[in-house]
């Protein structure tokens, strides 16, 4: 699904509606928000959802990979169907605080089984003192040095486009004259919930 920002505040400052923004015409149908739900055809990922989204003028500017393992078996600590624990949860930070996070529930120490929450957390910042360069100071750096490592190769971008062209197609040929839309300085529209809840799932709060 996709939308657009309306009037709204963007940490304390306002922010006009997406088709009130200085050169936007007052009719346009370019969407500033996109929420996807994914699979991909092959043995070791079948079955696996993909939940992707991502937007402008949202609450937080945040990049991050979430991985959440299967539930954990109803057995021993997780026996009570009414109170299921947590599933494990690994994070990939991408910015603006590069780094890692694994949740996982751990027994509390003693002689009562009890668990809790724990998060193994690392920052980048944090461990070496300073941050990690901004995305695009990093690549300017590698452009001017002649270093590509960092790059996409042409057959990657090539894929990429061929797996997302077939969806601004459709988007196109809808003619859609208006789309849902979510105030600037939210986590996005109630249509994008609705598209996880369906799944009996929740967008991670950042």
């Amino acid at each position: 699904m996709r939308a657009q920002y309306t009037h709204g505040k963007v940490q304390g400052v306002e922010v006009p509606g997406y088709r009130h923004e200085p050169g936007i015409h007052p009719d346009s149908t370019i969407e500033t928000y996109v929420a996807l739900k994914l699979f991909i055809e092959d043995w070791r990922w079948a079955g696996v959802p993909f939940y992707l989204r991502t937007g402008k003028a949202m609450l937080k500017r945040a990049t991050e990979v979430a991985v959440q393992f299967r539930d954990i078996p109803q057995i021993l600590f997780n026996a009570k169907p009414a109170v299921p624990l947590a599933p494990n949860v690994l994070t990939l930070r991408i910015q603006p605080e590069e780094g890692m996070s694994l949740r996982i529930i751990s027994k509390v120490p003693g002689s009562k089984a009890r668990t809790h929450p724990v998060e193994m957390n690392f920052k980048y910042g944090d461990t070496f003192g300073a941050p990690s360069p901004e995305a695009y100071e990093r690549l300017l750096l590698d452009v001017m040095a002649g270093d590509a490592s960092l790059f996409m190769r042409r057959d990657a971008v090539e894929a990429s486009w061929a797996w997302i062209t077939p969806i601004l197609e459709g988007w196109e040929a809808s003619r859609a004259k208006w789309l849902p839309e979510y105030a600037a300085g939210s986590w996005g529209p109630v249509e994008a919930d609705r598209l996880i809840q369906s799944d009996g799932r929740a967008w991670r709060t950042l």
